[in-house]
């Protein structure tokens, strides 16, 4: 049961997290020294140098990431900016915000606006600094969410609308405010929910409605929006980023890395790059006669 209850740490966004470092190592504790025993194909150094190769085909688009300051996100910034594409982060952390736009800029153009997801209003001002400056955007990501691990018994009404007003709010607000800014032709929006918002999980009822919220609204946008827009969802295992690293820190030894990845048919957590690439690749105009999709990057966990 514990191997089932931690399962899904997917880090999408990773809102509390500071940067994308070194495998397993949040800035001031290094929570597993098992970083340098995996295996070359997952190593750092060999990713970066796989997706310099990688043309997504989105030169000259302008893309809008939430949670693009870290995890996932700034993961998927990466690799647009790589690719020539124009960025822009959103953030609630203004000064983990700007390092994380400090360092993008060394790939390409990036934008940091700060808001939070959950704040309407905030949603609405981000929008209108993209329109202030770019006509039209071509690409959402909607990467911004939060994890909670609590019975239902335990959920108090402020875990509730904590969880639902990120993950689900944030989700649906912030696609409403930049509808308008989409390009009349070849737009593509791609949310991050979990593995947990497709098969469930046990201990954490509210994060895995949350997410499957986010699955039914990806597959309800998809057919309002088609043929114009194309809309899909990426459903990620667990990740590592240091959402991750807080996560088992917080266990306390009640469970272990170890014990997460035995939950794994490949026997290992996801890289950033690796949820990234994924992503990048449904949003990709090459990847034209996909949308309503969602697709799970687990290493095999919802196939058992």
């Amino acid at each position: 049961q514990r191997q089932m209850c931690i399962r899904d740490r997917s880090g999408a966004g990773d809102l509390e997290a500071d940067q994308r470092t070194s495998r397993y190592r949040t800035d001031n504790d290094k929570y597993t020294g098992r970083g340098d025993q995996r295996s070359a194909a997952a190593a750092a150094g060999s990713e970066e140098r796989k997706y310099r190769l990688m043309n997504y085909g989105c030169e000259g688009k302008v893309a809008f990431i939430s949670g693009g300051t870290s995890g996932i996100g700034k993961a998927v910034a990466e690799l647009l900016l790589k690719d020539g594409a124009e960025v822009w982060l959103l953030g609630r952390d203004a000064e983990k915000g700007t390092e994380a736009a400090v360092t993008l800029s060394a790939y390409g153009k990036v934008h940091y606006v700060q808001g939070d997801v959950k704040d309407l209003e905030a949603c609405r001002s981000a929008a209108q600094n993209v329109r202030e400056q770019r006509e039209n955007i071509d690409l959402i990501v909607n990467a911004a969410g939060i994890y909670q691990e609590r019975r239902l018994e335990k959920v108090t009404e402020y875990d509730f609308f904590s969880i639902m007003d990120t993950n689900v709010k944030g989700t649906i607000f912030l696609t409403q405010t930049l509808l308008p800014l989409l390009a009349a032709e070849g737009a593509s929006i791609v949310n991050i929910a979990s593995d947990a918002g497709i098969n469930g999980n046990y201990g954490c009822p509210l994060y895995c409605a949350s997410k499957g919220a986010v699955v039914a609204f990806t597959k309800a946008l998809a057919l309002d929006l088609a043929p114009r827009v194309r809309v899909n969802c990426i459903c990620p295992g667990d990740v590592a980023t240091p959402m991750l690293g807080k996560q088992l820190q917080q266990a306390d030894g009640s469970y272990t890395l170890e014990d997460v990845e035995q939950a794994y048919p490949l026997e290992r957590v996801g890289e950033p790059l690796e949820i990234a690439h994924v992503i990048c690749s449904v949003l990709s105009p090459f990847n034209s006669f996909m949308t309503g999709s969602i697709i799970p990057v687990d290493g095999g966990l919802t196939a058992k």
